[in-house]
């Protein structure tokens, strides 16, 4: 089965998609499966710069109207469905979709998620593609006591199943997220801004029209405001135990500028980017190294930034740090693979949840489901998966 992945993450910079050519073998029924997934094609798209900025200015903590809310999930519908069916063209074909759409609001009461919301129309992409979309992902695994992240859990257990020590994959999106897996079991959860603040502050002084501080170019000239940073430092929520979430409700523009005024005086743009990137840094060593970790898989665009991914190697010398490539997940698209995963085992009635990993009392199916053109057929279901190997395809 051929199903495409979509999704927008907490950088809300456009859309990634993957196409993965799943195989089975093993029992049905009573026993699971061993799946191999091919990843036949791969892409980013940027958000179209007025779609972006109607996004950015809808977002907490800002005010907005249900009106502003039911546009931007056509437009965002739109824009996906002209992804998929670009994308799915390219590969002559795809048999089923899962979007994630773009999360707009992710509401966590202290310790617990009590509701998640994220746009982009799934009838849109099932009318432009005419096969089924399974979206609306998060809110099942909620329902179930979890928090609804980092779902990139299911797929990280099984990339890193049977590797002997202590290892974990971790996200450098918006938010960074890490799964950790144990001989006994894993934990993941999210840890706290990645890319979110540095991206808000490059937006807001216009440092760089991609959104991002490319190839830490702004960072480079400045340097780390260790007053600054020690008050970041001291934000509740690293102290949570997990599982616990977060997002740009809590990680904004909003709150770098409360902290700035809290400092009472004047701190250079490029020290305030510098001071942010090593907020990551300083946050995600701090938990690895208190886990054990000793083989560190990083994916997300924060994985491109060279002073997040060198400090990591620097603050972390028992750890061996590499790229989700070396799991088969291209370290740029692992999302939108996770994505097509989540869409395969659902089409397949299989739980996209794993014990530890978001805090769900049980596993659950996950999404819904927008029929295509014609009737839904549903595949026969599958008990679980086994094992699951990634690879991309050779060129012919």
């Amino acid at each position: 089965m051929r199903v495409l992945g979509l999704i927008s993450g907490t950088s809300h910079d456009g859309i990634d998609a993957a196409v993965v050519d799943f195989a089975t073998s093993g029992g049905f029924t009573d026993h699971g499966v061993d799946l191999t997934g091919t990843v036949l094609a791969a892409t980013s798209v940027p958000y179209a710069p007025e779609l972006r900025a109607r996004l950015i200015a809808a977002l907490p903590p800002a005010p907005t109207t249900l009106a502003e809310v039911a546009e931007l999930d056509t437009l965002i519908g739109q824009a996906f469905a002209d992804v998929a069916a670009d994308i799915a063209a390219q590969v002559g074909g795809v048999d089923a979709i899962c979007s994630h759409g773009q999360t707009v609001y992710h509401w966590v009461d202290g310790a617990h998620a009590l509701g998640t919301l994220q746009i982009g129309q799934p009838a849109w992409i099932a009318e432009r593609v005419g096969v089924p979309v399974v979206s609306d992902i998060r809110i099942r695994d909620i329902t179930a006591g979890g928090h609804g992240a980092p779902l990139v859990s299911f797929l990280d257990e099984l990339l890193l199943r049977g590797r002997a020590g202590v290892t974990a994959a971790l996200n450098l999106g918006g938010i960074s997220n890490m799964t950790v897996v144990r001989q006994d079991g894993l934990v993941a959860y999210d840890i706290g801004p990645a890319n979110a603040l540095v991206d808000a502050v490059i937006v807001e002084h216009g440092l760089n029209p991609l959104g991002y501080d490319d190839d830490a170019a702004v960072a480079r000239t400045g340097r780390v405001d260790e007053a600054l940073l020690s008050a970041l430092l001291d934000d509740p929520y690293y102290a949570l135990t997990p599982p616990k979430s977060t997002g740009k409700e809590h990680f904004h523009l909003g709150y770098v500028h409360e902290h700035l005024a809290a400092q009472g005086r004047d701190i250079p743009v490029a020290d305030v980017v510098r001071t942010l990137t090593e907020l990551t840094v300083r946050t995600v060593a701090r938990d690895v190294a208190a886990a054990g970790i000793g083989f560190l898989a990083v994916s997300g665009g924060g994985c491109r930034n060279p002073l997040i991914l060198e400090g990591l190697r620097a603050a972390l010398p028992e750890t061996e740090v590499v790229l989700a490539d070396e799991l088969g997940a291209p370290a740029d698209s692992k999302e939108a693979i996770l994505l097509a995963l989540i869409g395969w085992s659902t089409m397949h009635g299989v739980p996209a949840i794993v014990a530890g990993g978001t805090g769900a009392r049980e596993p659950r199916i996950l999404g819904t489901i927008t029929p295509g053109a014609g009737p839904l057929h549903m595949p026969e279901p599958v008990a679980a998966i086994d094992s699951l190997t990634l690879g991309e395809a050779t060129a012919s």
